[in-house]
């Protein structure tokens, strides 16, 4: 039996999902280190057996390297590197000839501080690790620059839950097509990067202007801006979600938004267009080069700019109900080709991939 490590950060649903079937379809051991639970989604996850997990918190550098050393995994995955005691882990690994895999959504903007970091790391990520493992074009690029070649770079490190998501298209494509929701739904947190305040008073002004017909926006999440939330009749403010409690709110939404200012990727962007839904994204989404036919299943608005949001407020206020419904099922077509059981089957050819 295959045992897999992963050094990780903070774990959400989707990700414990891709792990359990990782151990479903493949047979192997997983063992998971993560850190404590994010303040702002405190999601509430089923281990599945076959699945050890570990809190960080629980081990110094020493005794966590003792725990590495008695698992003896045939492959480290580790998120980033901002720990630097699975970095040094990784590293042991990597002498013995164990694949050792750099997990990233970092996307590749060009700026001095990415350079400076390119600079860097040069000098000791190839003694860290054999593989990147990627969210998308821009984050292989980055790995590229890192010094990763082209072939030990692996795209889809995310993906959505397809076994929860996808069946919602066909729930709900009878209902939205009898009656389709006129709600725009956002679930992100309540941080600035989110850019949450730009369409909110973007909504908030059409409303006010009498260009919104009966639609509504719904927001879920929380976070430090959460208790500043911009009050208004049309909006809702829905506050944190556990997982298996969002598709009563999807099911009454039509049309998903993501405003992002910063956005590297977005698994939220797939999970919903796995549930149907046409998409409004910001320019700023990573994950809308992958998901996002503009006009084909949605549209792109500027990142921080009301006026842009507004204008694609009203695209979508003003098309027909029956074509809201056909740009969610593209949505669905387009989210389908990518999940689970693709990334578990990813971790096994790393696996193969033995360095030298």
């Amino acid at each position: 039996m295959k045992k897999v490590l992963f050094l990780y950060t903070e774990t959400a649903p989707y990700f414990m999902a891709s792990v359990e079937r990782l151990v479903k379809d493949h047979n192997v051991e997983a063992h998971i280190v993560r850190w404590p639970v994010n303040k702002e989604a405190p999601f509430e996850m089923k281990v599945a057996d076959g699945i050890m997990v570990y809190e960080r918190g629980d081990f110094n550098d020493t005794s966590l390297r003792r725990l590495v050393n008695n698992i003896k995994p045939d492959i480290i995955l580790a998120s980033g590197w901002v720990d630097k005691t699975y970095l040094q882990i990784c590293r042991d690994a990597h002498k013995r000839g164990v694949p050792t895999v750099m997990c990233s959504d970092t996307a590749w903007r060009g700026g001095l501080k990415q350079w400076a970091a390119v600079g860097a790391a040069r000098l000791w990520l190839h003694r860290t690790f054999s593989h990147a493992w990627v969210t998308g074009e821009a984050q292989a690029m980055y790995a590229e620059y890192l010094g990763f070649e082209r072939k030990r770079i692996k795209p889809g490190f995310y993906t959505a839950d397809l076994d929860r998501f996808a069946p919602l298209a066909k729930k709900f494509a009878s209902l939205k097509s009898a009656k389709f929701p006129h709600r725009f739904l956002c679930v992100a947190r309540y941080i600035p990067s989110k850019g949450h305040q730009y369409m909110v008073e973007a909504f908030a002004e059409l409303c006010d202007a009498g260009e919104s017909g009966d639609w509504e926006l719904w927001c879920i999440g929380t976070g430090e801006l959460h208790p500043l939330a911009h009050e208004h009749p049309r909006i809702k403010h829905l506050g944190f979600v556990q997982a298996d409690e969002v598709w009563k709110y999807m099911e009454q939404s039509g049309v998903f938004i993501l405003p992002s200012l910063y956005e590297p990727w977005g698994v939220v962007v797939h999970e919903h267009a796995a549930a149907g839904f046409p998409l409004l994204l910001s320019d700023a989404v990573g994950a809308r080069h992958r998901f996002l036919k503009v006009g084909s299943n949605g549209h792109c608005f500027v990142a921080g700019n009301k006026e842009s949001i507004k204008k694609t407020f009203r695209s979508v206020i003003a098309t027909p109900d029956i074509d809201l419904v056909a740009m969610g099922l593209r949505s669905a077509e387009l989210a389908t080709d990518w999940g689970p059981k693709e990334w578990a089957a990813t971790v096994m050819d790393l696996i193969a991939e033995r360095h030298g």
